[in-house]
Formats: C-alpha cells, sequence, structure tokens
C-alpha cells in the first residue's frame, strides 16, 4: 500500500453546488460526494441576485462534514461559473449582494462600449467573445444601477476567490477565471489597464493575477475553530469550471475536442496561444485561460440550463417528471425533427420555458411541437447543432482536424445526448468522467501539493481511474 493523500473541491455550478474528498491512493482517484446543495437566484426590485451568504454557510457545513471523517487532508479550493464578481470597500467589506449573470442590467451596455472602443479592438485585445454578461459589461452597468456601490469599491473579487477570501481573509485573482471578464490582455495573460481606463473603471479595483496550482494560504482561525478542520491550505486551480473540467478531461490526443457538459456547454480546443484573427472575430470564438497558461480556444453554448427549466416547468404545470423520463418521451416522439436555437434570448431567463420552445417553433414554421418528447428533441438538435457548427469552425480556423470529442460533466449521464453529438458532428464521442470540474480541481491541488508530478499524470490517473463509454457517429 503506497501513500495516500485527500483533498476537497468545492464546484459551484450555476444550478447547485458540491464539496467532494478526493482520495489518491495507488495511482487511482476516489470521489466522494460530502455535501451538496442549491444553488438558487434570488429575484428582488427587478434584478436577479447570488444568495451569497446561503452559499458561503453551505461551504462551512461541507467543512464541519469533512472534519467529521478524520482524515489527513492537505488543501481545498473552490471552482465556480465564469464572470460574477463581489465589490469590497477599503475595510475590506461586501458592499452590495454580487448580481447574477443572467440580471437584464446589460441589455444595450455592449453597445455603449462598442462606441467608447470599436469591438473587434475589443477582441483582438481580449480574444474573448462577446457575451451580454461578461464581466467588462456587468462593470459598465454598474455605474448605472449601483453608482455608489461602485465609488465606494476598493476591491474586486470573482466568486472563487471571494469565497477564498471568507475562507483565508487573502484577497488573490486567479487567471482563467481573471480572462472570463473580457478585460485581460489575451496575449500577456495581464490586466488590460489602458482598456479598464478607457472604461472609466478604477485600476486599483483589479489585483495581481495568480496561476492555477499557486497555494494562497491557511484557513482563518475562526473558519478552523467553527468547522473543526484545521491544518489545510486553500490553493488557486483553475478557478473557473471550465478550465478545472478542461484539466480533468482524459484528452484522447492533443487535437482532441473538449466538451463540458452542464447548465453551458463549452466547446473548444487547447492551444499554446489565442487566435486573435479576423474569423476568429466573426465566428465569435473566445480564448479563455486554461491550465498551465495555455489557452481555451472555444465557444461557450447554452446548454443543458434550457432542459432543466423545461423539465422544471413541467413538474410545476404538468406532472412529475425526472431527466430518464425525458429521454424516454424524447426518443418515443413522434415528430423528431423540431428544432430550437439555444442562443436565442428568449432561453436565457424565462419564466415558462415550455411556452418559449413552442412559440419559438411556430414562429419558424415547424409546426407545434406537442408534449414532452417533442420540445426535449427541439433542445436536443439545436444543442447538437449549434456543437456541429462549432467544431467544423474550429477546424476551418485552426486548419486542425478534430478526431474526437471529450465529453465531461453531468450531461454525458444523457445517453441520448451524447448519441445525438456523435451523430451531429461526425465525430467520434469519448463520454467520462461525469465529475470533470471536480477532478481538475483536485488534480491542480494535487500537483501543487506535490503528490502528482504534472497535469499530464494526472489525466492519466482520471483515465485509468474512470469508466469511459465511447460513442461512434
Amino acid at each position: 500500500m503506497g501513500e495516500v493523500f485527500y483533498n476537497l473541491a468545492f464546484d459551484f455550478g450555476a444550478s447547485s453546488g458540491r464539496m467532494v474528498l478526493c482520495k489518491l491512493e495507488d495511482g487511482k482517484l476516489e470521489l466522494e460526494e460530502l455535501h451538496r446543495f442549491p444553488n438558487n437566484e434570488v429575484r428582488i426590485g427587478g434584478h436577479i441576485y447570488w444568495d451569497l451568504f446561503r452559499l458561503y454557510h453551505e461551504m462551512k457545513q461541507g467543512l464541519k462534514k469533512a472534519a467529521a471523517k478524520k482524515v489527513p487532508i492537505q488543501s481545498l479550493a473552490v471552482d465556480t461559473w465564469g464572470v460574477d464578481y463581489g465589490l469590497f470597500d477599503k475595510d475590506g467589506n461586501l458592499i452590495g449582494n454580487p448580481v447574477n449573470y443572467r440580471d437584464p442590467r446589460t441589455d444595450g451596455v455592449m453597445e455603449e462600449i462598442g462606441k467608447i472602443i470599436p469591438l473587434e479592438e475589443l477582441y483582438n485585445r481580449t480574444g474573448i467573445e462577446f457575451m451580454y454578461f461578461n464581466s467588462i459589461f456587468q462593470l459598465y452597468a454598474e455605474k448605472g444601477m449601483r453608482p455608489v456601490i461602485l465609488d465606494n469599491a476598493k476591491r474586486l473579487l470573482f466568486m472563487p476567490e471571494l469565497f477564498g477570501y471568507f475562507l483565508t481573509g487573502i484577497m488573490y485573482t486567479e487567471y482563467t477565471f481573471a480572462s472570463t471578464s473580457q478585460l485581460l490582455d489575451a496575449r500577456k495573460r495581464e490586466w488590460d489597464f489602458d482598456l479598464i481606463e478607457k472604461l472609466g473603471l478604477k485600476k486599483e479595483l483589479f489585483g495581481d493575477i495568480v496561476m492555477p496550482g499557486t497555494v494562497i494560504g491557511d484557513l482563518l482561525p475562526e473558519v478552523e475553530e467553527e468547522t473543526g478542520l484545521s491544518g489545510v491550505k486553500l490553493i488557486a486551480v483553475g478557478s473557473h469550471d471550465t478550465a478545472s473540467a478542461v484539466a480533468g478531461a482524459p484528452l484522447e490526443s492533443q487535437d482532441a475536442a473538449f466538451l463540458s457538459c452542464g447548465t453551458w456547454s463549452l466547446l473548444g480546443i487547447v492551444l499554446d496561444e489565442p487566435i486573435l484573427n479576423e474569423t476568429s472575430y466573426k465566428y465569435n470564438y473566445t480564448n479563455e485561460g486554461s491550465i498551465d497558461g495555455k489557452i481555451q480556444f472555444m465557444k461557450n453554448i447554452n446548454g443543458l440550463w434550457i432542459m432543466q427549466n423545461l423539465r422544471k416547468n413541467w413538474c410545476e404545470f404538468e406532472e412529475e417528471v425526472s431527466f430518464p423520463d425525458i429521454i424516454k418521451a424524447a426518443r418515443a416522439a413522434k415528430r423528431q425533427d423540431f428544432i430550437i436555437d439555444p442562443k436565442d434570448p428568449r432561453f436565457t431567463a424565462p419564466l415558462n420555458m415550455m411556452k418559449e420552445i413552442v412559440a419559438y417553433c411556430e414562429e419558424k414554421g415547424q409546426g407545434r411541437p406537442k408534449g414532452l418528447g417533442e420540445m426535449a428533441m427541439a433542445i436536443y438538435n439545436g444543442l447538437t447543432e449549434e456543437y456541429r457548427k462549432s467544431i467544423e469552425g474550429m477546424e476551418e480556423i485552426t486548419g486542425k482536424t478534430i478526431p474526437c470529442i471529450n465529453m465531461v460533466g453531468g450531461g454525458i449521464q444523457d445517453e441520448l445526448l451524447c448519441e445525438l453529438t456523435a451523430k451531429a458532428t461526425k465525430k467520434r464521442v469519448v463520454a467520462g468522467p461525469t465529475e470533470g470540474s471536480v477532478l481538475g480541481n483536485s488534480i491542480v491541488q494535487f500537483v501543487a501539493t506535490g503528490a502528482v508530478k504534472s497535469i499530464a499524470e494526472g489525466r492519466e490517473i482520471i483515465k485509468n481511474s474512470f469508466e469511459l463509454k465511447f460513442y461512434e457517429p
């Protein structure tokens, strides 16, 4: 028996969070989910917020459960969805609750910023695709929504670092997450302060950037006392959950694509340098930070959020159904050809997803989807069509032939989605593991603490520890 290593991975998605105990022994990784909790948005005063202090409370509940395991845990790390942040005053106090990226406050802001700096120039500097909720647009929107908070803010912390600050009292900014802000120089991997000043934002908000694998520090005494967990280091990992998912994807080859399937679908390839040209701008591809200082050249696609909301509304207005029920209904659907465009703004945060799917199909002359199965097929076809177009665009821009797609994340439990992805893209699909973000988070921690030599070795450990499924086109 070899030495046994333990760490804790906090992984926050846009609909739920969990804490997982990760155990490495004899080249095999084992995961034990110790705590899971919902991440519910809160609507108030016409805006959408995150229930931040509830989430932090849940984190501490997880730490108490970890302490109760009585095993030698070396480290912990946090990854979350991208772009969102909290603002702090000169005394280190949070001022104002973090706003949810689906909030409508950024409506029209992209056009306003385009008058200050041409959007093509903005893309050439930052390499980030234009999505209405990027941090750059949210911060600019603060001027209209919460000017007093913005005026008094002395520091910005993105969501993972915000939780890290609560745990350790140390402020830091991690590279992969910072890259989602559209305020980073894509080539230099540093803040673009010229851009920040042009937008009338304060330079002091943006702290020094650390790379994944940086040891941040110890838990605060008060946190140790409350949770019973001590001697644990906080580590900055790929704190954007996509970066962690890519670190945890056992890529088949250097040119293999990754597809992280969850609330969002993130589809791309890992490159050494960003691609910043006319074609990548026209097709709106993004160059986000990845592990080891690399670049994730990819597309953000509105993902299983649409399916999650279809289920939620069906349960509310029709009858209780599970995701396996939806898959069964989709396979049995009389018409299999309905299709929506997941990018359509109507699918961003509707009150009733069923109505929006039906209305979209009718407006596009497809007829009226009948029942749960036909609505679900409209979503499946919309997603996999986006996957197909994204893969073809990547091949055109990079000149590479992508041999296969490594799918990770909760979405791979949906075998129909995996089958339809292989069929639509005409690529071999390797599905697994489900816990992509948790595994990537954990592996970076194990590299930082010396239990694993490199990310490449970590990916081999993942490949040997979990079952993969294969789907042929």
